[in-house]
């Protein structure tokens, strides 16, 4: 599945290439389930080229998440064989072939071996969203303890977020809609605050003084760095989404990248049922066209997932 043009869900196509080669250190994966991701939609709409980060070409592959069996290896390759069950990631968002493929070639340092305890598609939701979490986590550099606040709490990024937060020892504040207070708690949120207006008001009269840190996987901007207290840390999720760093706040880009190592962390604490895989809906391969439609709508409880059966 690809894109020559940029615009809505109705631009991607399905293309008939050859079946890509795995070079030295490298795996082909034969693709099981892939992630439907925001990133995917911003990639097909052209928002990642306008935002400089992926180069204009004639052809984008889509899809980063993917889940699968090794189907062949490169020369120098000794942690993977084929017909391992593995997931991965696809990090180069400008390449010509994403996930959303029958085959896919990624590094043997992207991939990892699936969870033991759930499907392939429910694996396929990991990579992308748990690593972006892991790694911002990894940019706060504080100690057991430290309060952390994560808006969009329910969504795919954010309930990783609260999980891998609580399990480094930090006092989870979260943010999301009322409806989903039980849902949050459930990740491991200590303190629940409801999304709406005045929402450093309301942080900071229960955390006086204000949070350690926030990660801001809802682009609130300067509305959670106000919820920050003075030197404090603040992570951005999105290109063009970093507020002013007031107050001597540090403000960091999450600047997701394959790391099959840390992958291989988050699919134990899947096996573990210490981190929740949310499947929304799963749609086969040829209808990708209607699994963008239905994130554009988004209000959903986990990923839409593309299928190959």
């Amino acid at each position: 599945m690809v894109v020559r043009r940029f615009g809505g869900p109705e631009v991607l196509e399905i293309a008939e290439i050859p079946v890509p080669e795995p070079g030295t250190g490298q795996v082909r994966v034969k693709v099981a389930a892939a992630g439907v991701n925001p990133v995917d939609a911003g990639t097909r709409s052209g928002f990642l080229t306008e935002a400089g980060i992926v180069p204009p070409r004639e052809l984008l592959g889509i899809g980063w998440d993917v889940a699968g069996t090794v189907d062949a290896v490169g020369d120098g390759v000794t942690g993977f064989a084929p017909g391992d069950v593995v997931i991965g990631l696809r990090d180069r968002p400008s390449a010509a072939l994403g996930t959303y493929a029958d085959f896919v070639v990624l590094d043997a340092d992207a991939v990892a071996a699936a969870p033991r305890t759930v499907s392939l598609v429910e694996a396929a939701t990991l990579p992308l969203n748990g690593l972006t979490a892991v790694q911002a986590l990894d940019l706060l550099d504080l100690p057991s303890g430290a309060t952390v606040l994560v808006t969009g709490a329910a969504g795919a990024v954010g309930g990783y977020a609260v999980t891998l937060a609580k399990t480094r020892g930090f006092r989870v504040v979260a943010v999301a809609a009322t409806a989903d207070e039980t849902l949050v708690r459930g990740f491991g949120a200590e303190v629940f605050v409801p999304r709406g207006d005045f929402l450093a008001d309301r942080v900071r009269a229960m955390i006086p003084g204000g949070v350690d840190a926030a990660l801001d996987t809802a682009l609130l901007g300067l509305e959670a760095l106000d919820a920050v207290a003075n030197r404090g840390r603040f992570v951005v999720f999105a290109a063009g989404a970093a507020p002013i760093p007031l107050r001597g706040i540090k403000v960091e880009h999450v600047w997701i990248r394959a790391d099959g190592a840390a992958l291989a962390g988050l699919a134990t604490l899947a096996d573990n049922g210490v981190l929740a895989l949310r499947v929304a809906d799963t749609l086969p391969l040829a209808e990708a066209v209607k699994a963008h439609e239905r994130l554009a709508t988004g209000g959903r409880r986990g990923r839409l997932v593309l299928t190959n059966e």
